[in-house]
């Protein structure tokens, strides 16, 4: 007795010592300084976005309506595409494909819509100066949905359940107005969209515990990850693009991808897309704009089309980035592991050369790639089961 007693004994410490070490890992060095530019990379998630150039921005019947605006198809001109057909859900807010249907916008990627309500320039090229903006734009465009004005006007005027969830949202019954019934319909789409905030990732948990000094659960964050972040907030410098708490400045950049499109055709990014942006009747500067203060029209006032913007797109956010295949503005770099390859190799040659070089060569190796890869993985976690959405009038 006293033996199988003696052996339990053993058994049950040998079991505490493996749990331990399945679920601790070694927590690295971390310097002050490192320890405040990882805390730069949260809390997550950020409060709640408004937007005040959108009068339905952060209420209920906005979302609402929006939300079930994203998987209408009437709003196409064949009634066969809806928002939600290129952003879907189940693929982290994109479609999956390497290039957009029908070859939109010169052959880009579908862009993922995960934390779209806190950056201050939309599309790959910055077009669209506000999320309602950008949604008008495939509305139109005869490339994708070709709906136009008059299929978002005739949908909420003759949809007895949308026009009643269009007047729950905008105080008002549809109108006469076209126009103004599409730009709503937009702006229901934007209130929607800005809710779609990734989820806490283990980086997350990593990162509070580290600023708070709690050992116990930063240790509980992999070793190679921890190499990885050293890296990516180190010598590799990933941060000065990929900052803040959603791992990007919102801003714009060339990273050495080629702009050739086909023999001839080539897409000139920011370039362009400030060309669009200060003729476009629906930019802030327009009637449509909801916030009389003007305040938010600064940025579009003064930002100015230079030539080093030629080549430029927008630097996305990293979270979700594991799950969110291929990559790149143009969706030329399948996985994860390619795009450490593509800064790992990147040729200084492929650069503009009127630009500001916001890359180099990093040379890594192949485990500080895999450590890179590590971290960047670590910004990944599994969305919640999305509730059914509200009944607009019941």
């Amino acid at each position: 007795m006293t033996r199988l007693l003696l052996l339990a004994s053993m058994l049950a410490s040998l079991l505490s010592v493996w749990a331990g070490s399945a679920w601790s890992q070694p927590l690295l060095d971390w310097s002050p300084e490192e320890i405040r530019t990882v805390g730069q990379h949260g809390p997550w998630p950020p409060p709640p976005v408004r937007d005040p150039s959108n009068r339905v921005s952060g209420t209920a019947a906005g979302v609402a309506l929006g939300e079930r605006l994203f998987s209408e198809a009437r709003l196409s001109g064949d009634g066969r595409m809806s928002c939600a057909t290129c952003h879907q859900a189940g693929r982290e807010w994109s479609d999956g494909l390497a290039k957009a249907r029908g070859s939109v916008e010169l052959d880009r990627r579908t862009p993922s819509l995960w934390n779209i309500g806190y950056l201050h320039w939309f599309g790959w090229d910055g077009a669209g100066d506000s999320l309602w903006a950008q949604s008008i734009r495939p509305l139109l465009d005869p490339r994708e949905m070709n709906g136009g004005p008059t299929r978002a006007a005739e949908l909420l005027r003759g949809d007895a359940t949308l026009a009643c969830g269009y007047e729950k949202a905008f105080g008002r019954k549809p109108g006469a107005d076209d126009e103004q019934l599409m730009v709503d319909t937009a702006k229901a789409l934007a209130a929607f969209q800005a809710t779609l905030v990734s989820p806490r990732a283990p980086f997350d948990d990593f990162r509070d515990a580290l600023v708070a000094g709690d050992r116990d659960v930063a240790a509980r964050y992999p070793v190679a990850a921890q190499r990885g972040l050293k890296l990516f907030i180190g010598t590799a410098n990933c941060n000065l693009c990929h900052l803040g708490p959603r791992f990007t400045s919102g801003e714009f950049g060339d990273i050495g991808i080629p702009f050739f499109v086909r023999p001839g055709e080539v897409d000139p990014g920011r370039l362009a897309g400030l060309g669009r942006l200060v003729v476009n009747p629906f930019n802030l500067l327009g009637k449509y704009n909801d916030d009389e203060t003007g305040n938010n029209t600064r940025r579009t006032r003064h930002v100015q089309r230079q030539h080093t913007n030629f080549g430029e797109f927008r630097v996305p956010g990293l979270r979700q980035v594991g799950r969110g295949g291929p990559y790149m503005h143009n969706g030329s770099v399948p996985t994860l592991e390619d795009v450490v390859k593509h800064y790992s190799e990147v040729s200084p040659d492929r650069l503009h050369s009127d630009g500001v070089p916001l890359v180099r060569p990093l040379a890594l190796t192949t485990e500080q790639s895999a450590d890179l890869v590590a971290f960047l993985r670590s910004l990944d976690a599994e969305p919640p089961v999305r509730p059914a959405p509200p009944a607009l009038c019941p």
